[in-house]
């Protein structure tokens, strides 16, 4: 037993805390053991047994320096919430587990806000799971020693006729509190089900809480649902009390809130995933009708990220589901200024939004360009910046069903030419004569098909890259999920796909209209994704620009202390030079505590300043 316990990862946690237990008993320790203690900064814990139990349960993690200087300390994780015992078997109980595996499906930090001194935050369960079964129709139930997803055969939408197989893995999403005083964290959700019996089931039909909010004392939490449809949540800022819930028919999707000189936006999509356009709302409520909004904005795609410019906002898209015009390709808008007319933007702006940039500009294949999502945004040092973004295999899914492959050499040549990893871009002056775009990292040429000749050849992007290539030089850095300015510099964090790639496609390949060929190679990473995955560089990346002047920096590119960790999935100031960073991990099934290797689950992070 003690064999067990006494694995690689336990010992780093029992080290943590024996550090600590020396310096409060006032034995010596060295310089380096002190500061580690005095980051850790955990409660009064009366008893060493107590204190091992908290480490060995991932409760207590040493602050984790970087060659950069920032240090990543663990605030909060998801814990186990069911137990597998294999796909579509009924779930045994607990857990703790007496039988099965224990399963955490909660996987991402994906709406994350503050006020004062509460990070409030709400996730999404399984979101892998539903990216691939909504997004790339990969609905084949699969389980290995990281995750399963069940899709269809899930005893959960088996038992709601509502849940379509494509989303058979959704739970519930959950609302969470974390106190930045007390260190503790509370989960909200029991009081939006105690409500009412319409709150209680709007939360179960919400796909996940993909975006949060503050403003007058309300915070939102707000998500994509079924039925193409958006819900939100509504608490007291001050009491934390539960406000209420709401339905909104007329959109299906969330993605980001926004203050902007005192007032507070978000971007929207229509239909499924904002296939059928977008907008930009601003808030107009108050405590005691916390969801009444004006639309500022209708446009032709999905908006995604905001960030406020030169006193307009700028907003980056996702693509129509088709389209027909490089206005509905992912892109970049920017909105009429604040201060016209009416104090910040209203009614009358709304078809004032004008496009400068988008993926066609770049991107030399038709297709591709089409598979292109607008990804984080920010404003820093007189520019704004932003990246790309590329669901996994997406492009390749496309090409294939337009331009299926002749053989199976084809079908490789096909998945290796569709991969794009994010590009980052950055713009002055926009909409004005004078507009300014340059390509940060990317590429000066990119592959791209001729139909007429049925062959590939390199193509013109258009644009030399200030510093490096796609993904900051890495081919699986597939999404830029957030950017934010702190301590006057920029940073930028990505989702890796690289850890998922043989368990993502084994056995997922997607159906017809793709042909036989494509499905295989798809199937089969190794045959030319594994020459290019290195494991060494599993996990999420931080990156930071110091200034408009310089490349960007490796902070982490290991997860923030978690491979599985694949994506940094938000990031907000703290208020003293570092963030609060919430992670998105689907590793439903990575569960156990006395072995070596990491968990799943969502994790609060803190990044605390050099």
């Amino acid at each position: 037993m003690f064999m067990k316990i006494a694995s690689t990862a336990t010992l780093r946690r029992v080290a943590a805390v024996g550090t600590v237990l020396v310096l409060a008993a006032g034995w010596p320790a060295t310089p380096a053991a002190a500061h580690q203690a005095r980051d850790i900064k955990i409660p009064f814990i009366s008893t060493l047994a107590d204190l091992v139990r908290r480490a060995v349960d991932g409760q207590v993690r040493l602050p984790t320096p970087t060659k950069s200087g920032y240090r990543f300390n663990l605030l909060a994780k998801a814990t186990p919430d069911e137990c597998f015992g294999g796909v579509g078997q009924p779930y045994p109980a607990g857990p703790p587990c007496k039988s099965g595996k224990a399963k955490v499906n909660q996987a991402y930090v994906w709406g994350l806000t503050q006020v004062g001194k509460t990070v409030w935050f709400g996730t999404g369960a399984n979101v892998h799971c539903l990216v691939s079964g909504a997004t790339l129709s990969y609905i084949k139930p699969t389980a290995n020693d990281n995750w399963t997803c069940e899709y269809g055969e899930s005893q959960s939408g088996k038992a709601d006729d509502a849940i379509p197989d494509y989303l058979g893995d959704m739970r519930a999403p959950e609302v969470w509190t974390y106190d930045t005083t007390t260190k503790k964290k509370v989960n909200k959700s029991a009081e939006i089900r105690a409500k009412s019996s319409d709150d209680a089931l709007r939360l179960s039909h919400t796909i996940g809480l993909r975006a949060a909010g503050n403003m007058g004392d309300v915070v939102l939490l707000g998500g994509p649902a079924l039925g193409d449809t958006l819900n939100m949540f509504a608490f007291d800022a001050t009491t934390q009390q539960y406000l209420g819930s709401f339905s909104f028919a007329n959109y299906g999707n969330i993605r980001t809130f926004l203050v902007a000189d005192g007032a507070l936006y978000l971007g929207v999509g229509i239909g499924r995933n904002g296939s059928a356009g977008g907008a930009v709302l601003r808030w107009s409520g108050d405590k005691t009708n916390p969801f009444a909004f004006t639309t500022v904005a209708s446009l032709p795609v999905q908006a995604a990220d905001l960030t406020v410019y030169d006193g307009r906002i700028a907003a980056t898209s996702w693509p129509a589901e088709q389209p027909t015009t490089q206005l509905m390709l992912a892109g970049l808008w920017i909105s009429p200024k604040l201060a016209d007319g009416s104090p910040g933007l209203n009614a009358e702006d709304a078809t004032g939004w004008k496009q400068v940039w988008n993926a066609r500009q770049y991107e030399p294949d038709r297709v591709v360009s089409a598979t292109y999502g607008g990804g984080g945004i920010a404003a820093f040092d007189g520019y704004v910046y932003w990246g790309t973004m590329h669901v996994p295999m997406k492009s390749s899914m496309v090409h294939a069903t337009v331009y299926p492959p002749a053989n199976k050499e084809a079908a490789k040549t096909q998945d290796i030419n569709t991969q794009r990893a994010v590009s980052i871009w950055r713009g002055k002056d926009l909409g004005l004569p004078t507009q300014k775009i340059e390509l940060v990292y990317g590429e000066k040429t990119l592959p791209a098909w001729d139909p007429a000749t049925s062959t590939w050849s390199q193509k013109s992007t258009n644009f030399t890259p200030l510093y490096g290539k796609s993904g900051f030089g890495y081919l699986f850095n597939n999404y830029t999920w957030r950017m934010t300015v702190v301590d006057n510099k920029l940073f930028v964090g990505t989702m890796d796909w690289s850890y998922l790639v043989k368990d993502l496609l084994q056995g997922a390949a997607p159906t017809a209209p793709v042909n036989k060929f494509a499905r295989q190679a798809m199937a089969d990473p190794d045959s030319w994704a594994k020459p290019l995955i290195k494991p060494s560089q599993f996990g999420g990346d931080l990156y930071m620009f110091p200034d408009s002047n310089s490349p960007a920096t490796a902070v982490d590119k290991r997860g923030l202390g978690n491979y599985l960790n694949y994506g940094i999935r938000n990031m907000i100031p703290d208020g003293s030079g570092g963030l609060y960073i919430g992670m998105a991990n689907p590793m439903n099934l990575r569960t156990k505590r006395l072995d070596a290797k990491p968990e799943g689950g969502w994790e609060l992070i803190r990044m605390s300043g050099r």
